[in-house]
């Protein structure tokens, strides 16, 4: 069934509000945030999820929700049907509210880093890698229906180019770095790390 973004988020934005607003009222964010940042971690099955009221301005933590799939283990994505969960700094590029699986939004796989990098030609490095509903999940991060239904009209309407997801192999806040295959990929952990320590619960 093919459902309108705006009919998607007339049905959902309540849920979402009842999340949402007093998440934001509790870290003193205005509602909506104007910025957000999705911080996922693999081995621990969690997405984080921070607000700020602007693009300098420190993010607060709102919530946070249990991924129910995911596939693949620590390290980056390199092709097509690797079940890898891609890992670095990515942009949300699109919103699909007639998602297969329930609703969904796109990450930007591959990214500069990744294309960079590439081991095999663009064309057989895989694409299509979404934050969606449902419990089952190749290389994407599968939240379930209930949790994607608060979550997507929160991206909707903070909107795309203020959003974006960090991907870790694991919470790099409290654990080390697993080892890597590359030196580009221990580099990037490297950058993780640095770029992970201020978001403090």
């Amino acid at each position: 069934m093919q459902r309108t973004l705006e009919a998607t988020l007339e049905t959902y934005s309540p849920v979402m509000r009842l999340r949402f607003v007093p998440a934001c009222k509790k870290a003193k964010l205005v509602f909506p945030p104007q910025h957000l940042l999705l911080l996922a971690f693999k081995e621990e099955k969690k997405l984080e999820i921070w607000g700020a009221n602007g693009e300098t301005s420190t993010y607060k933590f709102l919530a946070d929700y249990d991924v129910l799939a995911a596939s693949g283990s620590a390290g980056v994505k390199r092709r097509e049907g690797d079940r890898q969960v891609p890992e670095g700094f990515y942009k949300l590029t699109a919103l699909n509210p007639s998602s297969r699986f329930h609703l969904s939004f796109r990450v930007n796989y591959p990214n500069k880093d990744d294309l960079a990098h590439a081991v095999v030609p663009r064309e057989k490095m895989g694409s299509d890698i979404y934050v969606h509903g449902n419990r089952v999940s190749i290389g994407c991060l599968a939240l379930g229906d209930e949790k994607i239904e608060e979550l997507f009209p929160l991206v909707a309407i903070v909107g795309l180019k203020n959003s974006r997801i960090w991907i870790s192999p694991r919470d790099l806040r409290v654990k080390p770095a697993p080892p890597a295959d590359d030196p580009w990929v221990t580099q990037l952990y490297k950058r993780l790390t640095s770029a992970l320590k201020p978001f403090k619960r």
